[in-house]
């Protein structure tokens, strides 16, 4: 269970890593910041994320489920406002950043799944 808490953590760090090369838009001060916002936007994906799903799910079974993209984008603003050392300027930037971290984290997940 620890290996797969470590492994979500290193998941979402490399996913935040390549959002913060990929856009200029949004940073971190130092390398703390980004493993404790992986952790933070980690434990906001485990706990608000689905209250948020199933208040919104018309929506999204609406859109087909791409409303998730404004959801995770909306905990991304969440997790900048709580973190003095992560900024994300503007709400745009986090839907495409979104994108980004949704895409890296469908990859990694492939590579460093468990295989029982």
């Amino acid at each position: 269970m620890l290996r797969n808490i470590i492994i979500r953590i290193i998941i979402n760090s490399a996913a935040l890593w390549l959002v913060d090369e990929l856009f200029d838009s949004i940073w971190f001060t130092n390398t703390n910041a980004l493993v404790v916002t992986a952790i933070v936007f980690g434990l906001l994906n485990t706990f608000i994320k689905p209250v948020l799903l199933l208040f919104t799910l018309p929506v999204n079974i609406l859109t087909l489920g791409l409303f998730t993209l404004i959801i995770n984008a909306f905990i991304l603003k969440v997790a900048d406002y709580w973190i003095d050392d992560f900024f994300i300027n503007g709400f745009t930037n986090a839907i495409f950043a979104s994108i980004i971290i949704s895409i890296t984290s469908i990859i990694l997940n492939n590579i460093f799944k468990d295989k029982k």
